[in-house]
């Protein structure tokens, strides 16, 4: 899971927020995350809020107004992330501020999705008022970004200035409560006397709440539960208002359950089940529905199976909660969630049909041949050895319980000892299987300790085909932790990446690219990658029209451009000429990159600009600006107003 320690504890999905230090982004602080974890938190963070699609009816409007502001302020995002990001201390501090506020707003929506009807609409100027202070986190965050610091393109920089002075005004707004229901509320708690009088404001306040139903009340109980909770005696006033209106609503609806403090029945699952009753880890963040049969992907997470599946299908290849690449598409079942799920929906009374992805005797009698193989990697037979760390290999693919295992019982020293083994299939098996544990995050730190990294680097220079492909993806992974990428270069793993994406298979090429992109993003290993010829590799790469990495390529040379002391290096003319022939002839995305490279390239290089310009590309940015990607569109866009300054 993406680390969230910078962030306040998530409030619970009922109840009243969480009180919260403010933060000035003036002040010092520490970097508790990195650039590129920070900038995916953001975007996972507005991802959730903008997955709720329904909401109380008291705050409906406000909710879908913040979800658009979410999404206004999302493109700013999304570019630091294409960008890359190298965050000076003060756009660190905005950016962590502008995480605080998303999240404020996440935990709100949450409320206001499934929360109490009864306190959101009794305490709805504390809710409004909620709203407001995230749009103020939101302006603070805003006002002052560095943005030329981070490098966002002027187009969204003018948009979030837009959204941001907009945001001023928002804040500043002093709506009020539905007065209405402000009276009808009033009415019915201090009025004692008149019941028929009560009875007719009861009925129109429960249609109003949409509380006349056994499902919705039962709903409503739980709310209220977790709410009581949440405040933990604190506020005893307000939560004795909400439990009488509660009872008030069941009488008039017939049902004799005044005790909303004794257990309630769950009969069917979805149907009197309120979401906020499931815990979160047993929901898929894509389908937002309790998990079946969940299973584990490349970045660690875990997804229904037939959800994660269909985005797949449909061409996607990263994780779709972090935005992470994905270093394979295998699916691991996730048994151990699977168990707990299973715990719960016993101890709850929830019925559900969990899917079946292996048979539980195999799976077992797996889990039993795990201590005998990690002991036979120190046979002194070579042929048990070779075998052992063939099977590993194959069960360490399959599931993190497996992975566990293998660890648990001392697996990992012995791999990283086999590794190298002068035998080419031990080396083989080994370098693959730690990829396979690799996957599971605390493993990459293990792995790294163990001394693993000389070791797979010296397999990358002189292994077989095999060998050097496996390194280099168990090298991407790795990459993962910054400390890992830092000691990667350290070691000299660059330069053996740089000539396996010169010279390997299509496979070993793809693999060395993927690995060194993310290597790079650590500044000292770009100078290393300079030194190495990568400006070279990655030229013969995008002459090569078989090998369809072009987009991988600008990839890296965009992150290479990013940096002031590799720009020259990159920045030549017949590089620019190759970037206008791929805006005239290349793919959509081709060209979405393409482009990024040539915007990066003329912000500090009006010259280049120029040459681009005589080239022809003015011809083609009117065109991409109007039918190109999103990300196309606004890289011509920007491309555009940057020629005329030149012209």
């Amino acid at each position: 899971m993406l680390p969230w320690s910078i962030f306040p504890r998530q409030a619970a999905p009922g109840g009243d927020s969480e009180p919260e230090a403010e933060a000035d982004p003036s002040e010092p602080s520490g970097r508790q995350l990195s650039d590129e974890a920070l900038v995916e938190d953001l975007l996972a963070a507005v991802a959730s809020a903008r997955s709720f699609h329904e909401f109380r009816r008291s705050q409906r409007k406000e909710s879908f107004g913040l979800q658009r502001w979410l999404q206004l302020v999302l493109p700013l995002i999304q570019e630091i992330h294409e960008i890359g990001p190298s965050l000076t201390d003060d756009a660190y501090r905005r950016l962590a501020l502008l995480g605080r506020a998303f999240h404020a707003a996440r935990r709100l929506l949450r409320c206001c999705h499934d929360g109490s009807k009864i306190f959101l609409a009794l305490e709805s100027e504390a809710v409004l008022g909620r709203f407001r202070a995230v749009y103020e986190k939101m302006n603070l965050a805003l006002d002052g970004m560095p943005y030329s610091e981070i490098g966002i393109s002027d187009e969204v920089k003018e948009q979030v200035e837009l959204i941001n002075a907009q945001l001023k005004r928002c804040k500043k707004r002093s709506d009020t409560q539905d007065m209405e229901l402000s009276m009808d509320f009033m009415m019915i708690l201090q009025n004692k006397e008149d019941g028929n009088a009560d009875r007719a404001i009861l009925e129109r306040l429960a249609k109003k709440l949409e509380l006349q139903s056994l499902a919705d009340l039962r709903a409503e109980t739980m709310a209220i539960k977790k709410l009581i909770n949440e405040r933990n005696g604190q506020q005893p006033e307000s939560t004795k208002h909400i439990i009488e209106l509660l009872n008030k609503f069941k009488e008039i609806a017939g049902i004799d359950e005044k005790n909303i403090l004794g257990d309630v029945s769950i009969p069917k699952y979805l149907e009197k089940c309120p979401s906020l009753m499931i815990p979160n880890e047993f929901l898929c963040p894509i389908s937002l529905e309790i998990m079946t049969d969940p299973v584990i992907i490349a970045s660690g997470r875990t997804y229904e199976r037939r959800s994660i599946q269909k985005w797949l299908d449909a061409g996607q290849r990263t994780c779709p909660k972090t935005q992470q690449p994905l270093a394979h598409l295998s699916l691991a079942p996730n048994f151990a969630v699977k168990n707990l799920i299973l715990q719960w929906c016993e101890k709850n009374k929830v019925e559900i049909q969990m899917g079946e992805s292996e048979a539980v005797a195999e799976h077992e009698d797996r889990k039993e041949d795990i201590p005998k193989l990690v002991k036979d990697l120190s046979s002194v037979h070579l042929d048990v050895q070779r075998k052992a760390a063939k099977k590993i290999r194959t069960l360490s693919k399959e599931n993190p319980e497996n992975r566990a295992l293998v660890i648990e019982n001392g697996g990992l020293p012995a791999l990283i000892s086999l590794v190298s083994y002068p035998d080419r299939k031990i080396q083989e098996n080994t370098v693959t299987a730690l990829l396979n544990l690799s996957i599971d995050e605390t493993s990459k730190v293990l792995i790294a300790k163990g001394g693993a990294l000389p070791l797979i680097i010296e397999v990358l220079r002189n292994g077989s085909v095999e060998g050097q492909e496996n390194s280099a993806a168990t090298l991407f992974s790795l990459s993962m932790v910054d400390e890992n990428k830092a000691a990667i270069g350290v070691l000299g793993g660059i330069a053996p990446l740089v000539a396996l994406l010169r010279d390997g298979t299509i496979r070993g090429k793809k693999d060395a690219a993927t690995a060194l992109f993310n290597l790079i993003l650590n500044h000292p290993n770009k100078f290393r990658a300079i030194e190495a010829g990568i400006v070279a590799a990655l030229l013969k790469i995008l002459g090569d029209k078989k090998l369809d990495m072009i987009d991988e390529a600008l990839s890296i040379f965009l992150l290479l451009a990013s940096h002031p002391g590799c720009r020259s290096e990159v920045g030549t003319t017949s590089f620019v000429e190759i970037l206008v022939q791929i805006t005239k002839e290349g793919t959509p995305k081709n060209k979405e990159c393409a482009l990024s490279v040539l915007l990066e390239l003329g912000l500090h290089n009006n010259s280049l600009m120029v040459h681009a310009l005589g080239l022809g590309l003015q011809e083609h940015l009117s065109d991409i600006a109007k039918t190109g990607t999103s990300r196309a569109q606004r890289k011509a866009n920007s491309l555009i107003q940057l020629s005329r300054k030149c012209s």
